[in-house]
């Protein structure tokens, strides 16, 4: 079953007179449960294509569903309503509140949401166990590490059990243990939940971490490879390879 469906998407910028298209014609669809990666070379487009996937920017034209609700048309009230119910985000700055502490930060969706305390209370314990980071707690932002913060923006972005959770460059401000923690973790949240996630990423590492990638360039899908019984160290490889025929991209960790 297809959570996410992107059908004959373009988004440009500018005007007539000076008209840069990013997209062009791409066609995505997202199954439930899997792990996509989405690469490219800088300038590529792939940031922007999470971008209009998540609903963060509009497409110029196309149609993009999520659990079968056409969102690029919806009126901002709704569309945010959407979003609190449907759309889970990771971002690369981590995106917390320095007011707030760890556990309020992680349990902001389900204030929006409205749920019951004992409901909300429980959720977060279950996901911030998982996620490593229940023992930080009561820590604010500044107080913990950038795996933490990160770990915490990942909890937040699970704990209401969205349709699809967009990830961008997550692991782009961590070091490398940092990093392979929170894939590890994602990559068991999305087994254990069946979570569906959205990743561009430059780094190979992480993208070895997905089920499926999808490479773009110039605004267009180039191609894409399924991981199917590989090891996460042959997908790895065949990823690099990948990269090198693309051109432009190199392996920086």
């Amino acid at each position: 079953m297809n959570i996410l469906e992107a059908n004959k998407i373009y988004k440009s910028y500018g005007n007539k007179l000076n008209k840069q298209e990013v997209l062009k014609a791409v066609d995505i669809q997202v199954e439930k449960g899997e792990f996509v990666g989405i690469m490219g070379a800088s300038g590529s487009g792939k940031t922007t294509l999470l971008n209009v996937l998540s609903s963060i920017d509009k497409v110029t034209q196309g149609s993009i569903k999520i659990e079968g609700q056409e969102f690029t048309k919806m009126k901002d009230k709704k569309l945010a309503e959407f979003r609190k119910h449907h759309l889970g985000f990771i971002f690369q700055d981590y995106n917390l509140l320095d007011t707030l502490t760890v556990k309020e930060n992680i349990m902001l969706p389900l204030t929006i949401k409205k749920v019951p305390k004992k409901q909300a209370q429980s959720m977060f314990a279950s996901v911030a166990k998982e996620l490593g980071i229940y023992e930080v707690k009561d820590k604010y932002p500044n107080e913990i590490s950038g795996g933490q913060k990160q770990r915490t923006s990942a909890a937040r972005a699970f704990i209401h059990e969205p349709s699809i959770i967009f990830a961008d460059e997550p692991t782009g401000a961590l070091d490398s243990k940092s990093a392979s923690d929170l894939l590890n973790k994602l990559s068991d949240l999305n087994e254990k939940r069946e979570a569906t996630i959205v990743m561009v990423t430059h780094d190979p590492l992480a993208a070895s971490y997905c089920s499926r990638v999808i490479f773009i360039k110039d605004g267009q899908i180039y191609t894409q490879l399924n991981k199917g019984d590989e090891t996460r160290q042959a997908f790895f490889n065949d990823i690099i390879k990948t990269q090198g025929v693309l051109g432009g991209v190199q392996y920086e960790h």
